[in-house]
């Protein structure tokens, strides 16, 4: 990788990064997940000519891939819930609306939810953190291992930042599963399915937990 292609990918990490502050932390700026697609979208079809190298196209073994993303789910659900919440509840907390799931019932409300748990979170916020930042990271360090290390803790810290909503507890349990999300992606060999089903999942499961404790 040539060191003009580098830099251009670090401004395009910090692009990233202003779009993410700014919108959670700062509200000043539009929605962060739809600005992070538009630049995974464009910046995707002016480097490589196709859309497909966000690890989008079919892959070999749909079973894999499925088996893959059903394991991160729960080791995701698993972490959170057994490790990270025991860990961080007695010092933070989650905001009134750390669970906008609460409550959902009827067709229409969890359709609805379903609608923008598998468009919105699993496919948009997937092709934003793991395809677009975690690989823009790596690129301006070189595409080195280290640097995809660095890539999957710098996706996973805006990824926490993005639940800011949910309050400081919500932030530390994001990029957990942004750790979780994003290694599943690497050890899939950027098959970027894997996360999007997998934080599909995830999302419905805890939307079905939802519907059965209101």
């Amino acid at each position: 990788m040539t060191s003009r292609a580098r830099w251009i990918a670090g401004a395009e990490a910090l692009a990233a990064t202003i779009a993410v502050v700014g919108d959670n932390l700062c509200h000043l700026l539009p929605n962060s997940v739809f600005v992070l697609v538009a630049m995974a979208l464009i910046s995707f079809r002016l480097r490589e000519g196709r859309w497909t190298v966000m690890g989008l196209d079919s892959p070999k073994s749909w079973m894999r891939t499925i088996a893959m993303a059903v394991a991160a789910a729960i080791v995701q659900q698993a972490v959170g819930q057994w490790v990270v919440d025991p860990l961080t509840q007695p010092v933070l907390h989650y905001s009134a609306a750390a669970n906008p799931l609460q409550g959902s019932k009827g067709f229409l409300a969890v359709a609805q939810w379903l609608g923008i748990i598998w468009t919105y979170a699993a496919f948009g916020e997937e092709i934003g953190y793991r395809a677009y930042v975690l690989n823009r990271v790596a690129e301006f360090g070189g595409g080195t291992r280290a640097a995809l290390v660095l890539g999957l803790i710098w996706s996973s810290i805006l990824f926490g930042t993005a639940h800011s909503y949910q309050g400081p507890a919500g932030i530390v349990s994001g990029a957990a599963s942004g750790l979780i999300f994003g290694a599943a992606y690497l050890l899939a060999r950027r098959n970027l399915w894997v996360p999007v089903l997998a934080h599909g999942f995830s999302d419905t499961l805890a939307l079905v937990l939802s519907i059965l404790a209101g």
